[in-house]
């Protein structure tokens, strides 16, 4: 036997019980890769319908046009652009939307100047849920604009601002999705060569 297959069968035997363990459950359980066929349909055309109603799908026809580059993508992030909505109101220090942060200036309302705050909201994942977001809100406190003392404050203002970002991303995540329904509802398939169906 020649060495050059004789190292590729042990190479093989080698790699296959770690690619076929791949395939197990958590359970255990030898699981192929893939969908759950009771929740799709059988029809290849009729599950693409699906899969285009749903927003899973895309067309062909689009590649040749441009679309924008990240800030494109950052404006459809649903709890970024609630984040900034929300604190639209205050000046902005640092925005960074490949870091994940936002960062207010010091804020103070024209009735009390000598206490100001400042807000940071990190996103730990761009999933719409309560611990999606790290809120932080730091208060300074002047006396006649010397002696400034700064601490983090943990009031009610924290649950107050996750609460109004989070429902307003709800209702940036619901519109997208109406959007892109509404734009593949219609969507006819072009025949293919040899469909007799």
């Amino acid at each position: 036997m020649d060495k050059s297959k004789i190292f590729k069968i042990i190479t093989f035997t080698i790699i296959m019980p770690f690619i076929l363990s791949a395939c197990n459950n958590p359970d255990g359980k030898f699981k192929l890769p893939g969908g759950d066929a009771r929740k799709n349909p059988a029809d290849p055309k009729k599950r693409i319908e699906q899969n285009m109603r749903e927003g899973k799908g895309f067309r062909l026809n689009n590649f040749g046009k441009t679309q924008g580059g990240v800030f494109d993508f950052a404006s459809s992030n649903e709890l970024w652009r609630a984040s900034l909505d929300v604190l639209d109101f205050m000046p902005l220090s640092s925005v960074n939307y490949s870091g994940g942060i936002i960062i207010t200036d010091w804020y103070a309302n024209d009735q009390n100047t000598d206490e100001s705050i400042k807000i940071s909201i990190r996103f730990l994942t761009n999933e719409i849920r309560s611990d999606a977001l790290d809120i932080k809100v730091f208060t300074r406190k002047c006396t006649n604009g010397l002696n400034c003392k700064i601490y983090e404050s943990n009031q009610n203002i924290i649950p107050e601002l996750r609460k109004e970002i989070l429902k307003a991303a709800a209702i940036y995540a619901k519109e997208n999705q109406e959007k892109t329904t509404n734009k593949n509802k219609n969507y006819t398939f072009p025949e293919l060569s040899g469909d007799k169906n």
